[in-house]
């Protein structure tokens, strides 16, 4: 399939520029201005945006064993649908992924089902170490502990434990950081106040900057002591913005950090109209968490954005606030919402792509993807930034079918997506015979 996209404005490493984008075999073949070539496809694209596609390095599936909920085939569609080409997936499904063979039974049916490209991390407990060891890391994105409660057997507490790992595991390490025990004494304190009926505001602070920069903070000595190779996820407070640099270049960092797009845009006042459906771990918190997360993220401290997308179902979510899980969906709408910041002046279309595309390629080392780039894969988004898109039921595509968004109209819109050089998503339509590939890591 040759096709040929026409008068794009592209947006890539820093520049922004009108061009022809030739595509053959998957892969970006020319990038040149007035490109003459019979294709078999050709898309006029004067007045959009083209984008090298979104790489999400935080997502929850939920397949295998909590499908109820979404699954590859759903949440991919989804993801399409937003301008995201390529996922990595945690591994806290049921069974948790904390086995080889457990891991490589995800990405064979990734490889059935998954419209967008894929990987998985492998999970971690205090007893799978030599499963670790056996993994190929060029084939898989990284490995992840929860330092904080999780499902199963995936909460890592044992400090012997922790300590091996960060000695001895050679590549990607990334955390989910709060501390369990606080998160267990600030839950008691606040039931002694307001026994069993707890509004959802209190999750900000029985899950406060404190559960989250004791646990961080401690990761980041392990790694310091180790010179192991840390990610530290969704980046929810102020405080943990001490512990990470802005004073080298991203591919000289062993410590980086994301924030996500729902630290991005909510704060704890939104508990009041929002309720569980901002439930997230780690919480949204204050508004001056929330401007200082923007500020780490525009001078450099934070390196990526991701979703942590996370559905549960609506009848889940409406459950008092100690019975509702935490997690949302976002991946349909993540490129979308950053644009509406971008309309508001608060991030240049350039620094969106870099912190959405080309760093997490970078980060995580990305074999020829995150880049608008000749013979690099054609994983691509078009962007309409000036026609509307009004989230409903009616175009919401997650399984669990509701959004943190629902009746919000953002300003932009995803036109095209495509994925290794085909049309994945087109205004509004799936193709549903596009399958992503397995990414695979220069390590």
């Amino acid at each position: 399939m040759i096709t040929l996209i026409k008068n794009a404005t592209l947006i890539n490493e820093g520049e922004q520029f009108v061009s022809d984008v030739l595509l053959t075999n998957g892969k970006i073949n020319k990038i040149e201005k007035n490109i003459e070539q019979k294709a078999d496809r050709v898309i006029d694209a004067k007045g959009l945006h083209l984008l090298p596609g979104v790489i999400d390095d935080q997502v929850h599936f939920r397949e295998p064993g909590l499908t109820h909920k979404g699954d590859i085939t759903t949440e991919s569609r989804a993801a399409v649908a937003g301008g995201i080409t390529s996922f990595m997936e945690m591994p806290n499904t049921i069974p948790n992924a904390t086995t080889c063979k457990l891991l490589e039974e995800k990405f064979s049916r990734a490889a059935e089902v998954s419209s967008a490209n894929y990987s998985f991390f492998m999970g971690t407990t205090n007893d799978n170490l030599n499963e670790i060891q056996n993994i190929d890391f060029s084939q898989v994105c990284g490995l992840k502990i929860f330092l904080g409660s999780s499902t199963g057997n995936m909460l890592v507490n044992n400090s012997k434990t922790l300590d091996r790992i960060f000695k001895e595991v050679k590549t990607l390490i990334a955390v989910h950081a709060e501390d369990d025990p606080l998160v267990q004494k600030n839950l008691e304190k606040v039931k002694e106040f307001y026994g069993e009926d707890i509004l959802p505001y209190f999750h900000s602070i029985i899950r406060n900057d404190e559960v989250c920069y004791k646990s961080s903070s401690a990761a980041v000595e392990l790694a310091t002591k180790h010179g192991t190779r840390l990610h530290i996820l969704h980046v929810s407070s102020a405080k943990e913005l001490s512990l990470f640099t802005n004073k080298i270049p991203l591919k000289e960092k062993k410590i980086t950090a994301e924030a996500c797009i729902h630290h991005l845009w909510f704060y704890d006042e939104d508990y009041a109209t929002k309720g569980n459906l901002i439930k997230w771990n780690p919480a949204v918190k204050t508004l001056h968490d929330r401007e200082k997360i923007w500020e780490a993220l525009l001078d450099g401290r934070i390196d990526v954005i991701a979703t942590d997308h996370a559905p549960h179902t609506a009848e889940e979510k409406a459950q008092p606030y100690l019975k509702a899980p935490s997690g949302g969906p976002l991946v349909q709408h993540s490129l979308i919402a950053m644009l509406d910041f971008y309309h508001q002046g608060k991030i240049s279309l350039e620094m969106l792509v870099q912190k959405m595309s080309h760093n997490v390629a970078d980060l995580f080392q990305i074999k020829k993807r995150g880049y608008l780039r000749e013979d690099y894969y054609a994983d691509l988004v078009l962007v309409d930034l000036n026609k509307p898109t009004l989230v409903s039921k009616q175009n919401l595509l997650y399984k669990c079918g509701w959004s943190p968004f629902e009746g919000h109209t953002f300003k932009s819109s995803v036109t095209h997506t495509f994925v290794n050089g085909e049309v994945a998503y087109e205004n509004g339509m799936i193709n549903d015979a596009i399958r992503g590939k397995r990414l695979e890591f220069s390590r």
